[in-house]
């Protein structure tokens, strides 16, 4: 794979944290690997990985939300990438509060929106959760400041293996 690093060396995308509530459980954690990937109908993608909590929880939930934070914001990146739910109640630390469908909304993030999951794909050590938009909401106030990328948060300790 060194080849194929060249090129995923480049690669700087937004960072977001994925909220999921199922169960009477929530769960959330930080991911480089999300994007849009349809116009019409709007479609978001996010990909968990399946030795986090939050895809567990995420398997059985009918919405996600995801959400943008700012460079300034890197304290909600630790929180959520480098701690993991298994031993730590997260968001017993931050503001939240429920939207669509029961969604958990971090208060304090730039953007965020909550999308039904219309399907999920197995990508290999990760899983696709494909959304359609629902509910959506931003802080004016963080309009013009730049987002969190991975080259700000990559120096955050996973909470847990990568495996």
């Amino acid at each position: 794979m060194a080849g194929m690093d060249a090129f995923i060396d480049r690669l700087d995308p937004d960072m977001c944290v994925v909220t999921a509530a199922a169960d009477g459980d929530r769960a959330g954690c930080l991911v480089g690997f999300a994007c849009q990937c349809s116009i019409e109908p709007v479609r978001y993608v996010v990909w968990l990985s399946k030795a986090n909590r939050t895809y567990r929880v995420a398997r059985t939930a009918d919405r996600l939300a995801v959400h943008l934070l700012t460079r300034e914001q890197r304290d909600l990146a630790e929180l959520f990438g480098g701690e993991t739910g298994d031993r730590t109640d997260k968001f017993a630390r931050v503001r939240t509060r429920r939207e669509a469908g029961g969604a958990v909304v971090l208060e304090d993030a730039a953007a965020w929106f909550v999308g039904t999951v219309v399907s999920r794909t197995d990508g290999g050590d990760h899983v696709g959760f494909f959304l359609e938009p629902q509910t959506w909401g931003a802080r004016e106030d963080t309009a013009q400041t730049p987002l969190l990328r991975l080259s700000d948060a990559v120096s955050i300790s996973p909470g847990h293996p990568a495996d």
